[in-house]
């Protein structure tokens, strides 16, 4: 058995395991006293003379090290080479010696399963303590033993540990979440500008490039420009700083290639330790690996207002601060900040039990955008109090605060228990409300409730005036381009998901096929009295008709939904077919998730990974002979076809819920799901109104090109957005609208009961 210690890094990278306690049963070498822990310090330096597995006579290898069944480590990912070297590091928490250390390589494959590369055992009981040796581990295939599939070499250090085990396991349980969940000492930003001279990769001389940011468990991905050496990308991303000295940022750039596995184009790093805060870094970075160069913009600024106490203290108490820092002259002053939200997390009841004793060891994860806190965990309880204050600063008040409820298991990632979302812009201040749990796609009931106390502070006229039209830099940020999620998985082809995206295209396409049938029917004169009426309101327009109605005319239906909901009538009522669709999937989903803090497995009598890894290397094994039988001369066309099909279907995936999602946020601005969006809809049709009614149309297009034609002269490096699409951007799709929704508590709720559950 073993826990996991903090990891080390030689790339100033994090690495993190799972942690484990249990009796031990371990034999320690004949020298009093026993210790109760051994440390295990390894160095994975390098590869030689690995496997081939891509069909360009090279691979991409990573490595990982399992103990007792359980992955401790994984190495990152080296591309092409099959002499990597990797020089990372962790230390490991070992009970027994009696486990060996299983150390696996793979060769990574985008959208496919991994290819086997080989594997060796290191026996911990044949080390002498408390010296460093360097070893070379021979990789072998078990069902091919005679084949040399290279070799790693490592340095190892065994040292005996003194202490209470206990109090270890406490300070190192589920290191890879408490280091995603700590607080953070910095934000660094990254504007990935533009390419200079890349590789050509494609057969027409030119490349597809797109670019991927990696800093510890924070990873971004640019858009993909097309047929381009000199790409311009105007993106920026956000990542946490964890590390007081800086540390590094992995940037790699990739070639899209639809009908095959995406070409590497080359790799730079960011050290950030050279980097002063507070100051905008323009940087030419030249790829190693590749050609060209890369140029960012790089900044690095303090930590804002995030923290974590006991619900005895209330950060909210100063509140004449708070006021002069979001006061109404401070509108135009760093619009990202925005505001400030205080999460008081203070007990759950009735979770669902998750262990074979049927109780729960829960811990509490809160989330705004990418900023992540959690609490304690409690354990042995389906009733925890923990008691918590998490405050962050608010960047988007059109964010969305999310609350998980996990279970920790000490030989495997956590089970997921339940979750709840709430966009800030519903919060009511100093509330304290109870929420029913969620499932993991925010469609279903889940059992347990959870207690929490929110107040949200942004800037207006009032703090507690959470809906008043004068929430200037609220407003403002809006036209700002929204901040991206993490990547956390590569995206997938689910049946369902195509199923319901296609639905709801159909939805908006008969809406419009309906406002067609409904025109067409004045022309046909089935109703004479609605005839006669379009016909004088056509007359009357056209004779009259000015550039200014046209945003007069879009205040009109914004106008009648709001007095349809001012007298009771709600006009939202189609929001219910989609809450069906949702319900009908959301076992789909839970069934296919992958393993991960974030979206953990569902419960613990489902994972068999502990008893099956020489399955693992045989399936894997043979996976790859399988592999190699097809990409023979007369059917290496076949895994391009692979390739070809699964990319045909993420991108048709994806265009059905753009397109559903563009339409959906169109008529929800109008129907006035969001207040707040509806409102500056109406300030915005309102001013356009009066600009286009008393200024000469030449001038606003004269205005408007002279500002286009200028804005790469006044600042080269400008982000380029769409105020139109980031406005759209923050109105709830459908799908979200059911997500956001509260559920009615429910005294005996089941997890395995699917039943629709009306807002509360």
């Amino acid at each position: 058995m073993l826990a996991l210690a903090v990891p080390l890094s030689a790339a100033g990278r994090s690495l993190t395991g799972i942690n484990i306690e249990g009796p031990s049963d371990a034999e320690p070498p004949p020298q009093p006293p026993s210790p109760a822990m051994y440390q295990l310090d390894i160095i994975l330096k390098k590869g030689n003379n690995l496997a081939i597995r891509d069909r360009t006579g090279t691979s991409d290898p990573y490595v990982k090290f399992k103990i007792a069944g359980k992955e401790v480590f994984r190495s990152k990912t080296i591309h092409k080479n099959l002499n990597p070297v990797w020089d990372e590091s962790v230390s490991l928490l070992v009970e027994n010696l009696k486990d060996p250390l299983y150390v696996k390589v793979f060769d990574y494959d985008f959208g496919l399963q991994d290819d086997f590369m080989g594997s060796a055992y290191l026996h911990l009981e044949s080390l002498e303590h408390q010296r460093t040796l360097d070893m070379t581990l021979d990789l072998k295939d078990p069902q091919y033993p005679e084949h040399n599939l290279g070799s790693l070499e490592l340095v190892v250090t065994l040292s005996p540990k003194e202490g209470d085990m206990k109090d270890a396991y406490q300070s190192m349980r589920l290191s890879d979440v408490h280091r995603k969940a700590q607080l953070w000492r910095g934000i660094v930003s990254i504007s990935l500008i533009e390419g200079r001279s890349l590789q050509p990769m494609d057969a027409n001389g030119l490349s597809d490039p797109y670019v991927k940011f990696k800093m510890g468990h924070q990873k971004y991905k640019s858009k993909t420009i097309p047929k381009t050496l000199k790409p311009q990308w105007r993106e920026q991303f956000d990542f946490h700083m964890y590390e007081e000295q800086g540390g590094y940022v992995d940037v790699t750039v990739w070639d899209k290639d639809a009908g095959k596995k995406d070409d590497f184009m080359g790799r730079c790093t960011i050290d950030l330790s050279h980097f002063p805060k507070e100051h905008t870094h323009k940087l030419d970075l030249p790829l190693e690996e590749g050609e060209g160069v890369l140029v960012l913009l790089v900044t690095l600024t303090a930590s804002a207002a995030v923290s974590i106490s006991d619900l005895s203290v209330n950060m909210l108490d100063e509140s004449h601060h708070i006021m002069q820092r979001y006061s109404l002259w401070k509108s135009f002053h760093n619009l990202k900040d925005v505001g400030v939200v205080q999460v008081k997390v203070i007990r759950a009841e009735g979770l669902m039990a998750a262990d074979v004793t049927g109780k729960s060891d829960p811990f509490c994860v809160v989330e705004l955008s990418n900023d992540r806190l959690q609490t304690h965990t409690v354990y042995k309880n389906l009733n925890p109090e923990w008691n918590k204050v998490f405050t962050f600063n608010v960047k988007d008040i059109h964010s969305v605060l999310e609350v998980t409820v996990y279970d920790e298991d000490r030989d495997r990632s956590a089970d997921f228990l339940g979750k709840v979302a709430i966009p800030l812009l519903h919060i009511q201040n100093g509330e304290r409300k109870a929420y029913a749990l969620k499932s993991k796609e925010l469609t279903g009931p889940t059992k347990g409730v959870i207690f929490l106390e929110t107040d949200v502070i942004f800037n207006a006229a009032e703090a507690v005036c959470v809906h008043s039209t004068r929430q200037v830099k609220a407003g403002l940020r809006t036209l700002i381009p929204i901040e991206q999620k993490y990547i956390e998985e590569e995206p997938r082809v689910s049946k369902q998901l195509l199923l319901r995206n296609f639905n709801r295209v159909r939805r908006c396409i008969m809406f419009l096929i309906n406002i067609g049938c409904y025109v067409n029917s004045c022309f046909e004169w089935d109703s004479p009295q609605r005839s006669i009426c379009a016909f004088l309101l056509f007359v009357i327009v056209v004779w009259n008709f000015e550039l200014y109605m046209i945003p007069l005319a879009l205040l009109l239906p914004l106008a009648w939904n709001f007095v349809l909901i001012a007298s009771g009538k709600d006009t939202r009522q189609d929001v219910q077919a989609v809450e069906d669709l949702l319900e009908d999937e959301d076992e789909d989903f839970d069934k296919d998730d992958k393993v991960s803090t974030k979206d953990p497995k569902p419960g613990p009598w489902e994972d068999s990974r502990d008893k099956n890894h020489i399955l693992e290397d045989m399936l894997a094994s043979w996976h790859f002979e399988w592999i190699r039988a097809m990409v023979d001369s007369e059917r290496k066309g076949f895994i391009n076809k692979l390739y070809a099909i699964q990319d045909v279907c993420i991108s048709v995936q994806n265009a059905l819920d753009e397109v559903a999602s563009y339409g959906e946020r169109i008529k929800n601005t109008f129907n006035w799901t969001v207040p707040f969006l509806s409102w500056l809809a109406i300030v915005a049709f309102g001013a356009a109104t009066t600009i286009v009614y008393f200024i000469p149309l030449r001038y606003i297009v004269l205005a408007w090109g002279v500002n286009k034609f200028t804005k790469k002269l006044r600042d080269p490096y400008t982000i380029d957005n769409n105020e139109l699409l980031d406005f759209l951007s923050r109105v709830p799709s459908d799908v979200q609208v059911v997500q956001y929704r509260e559920l009615k508590l429910d005294p005996n709720p089941s997890p395995n009961k699917r039943k629709k559950n009306n807002p509360g």
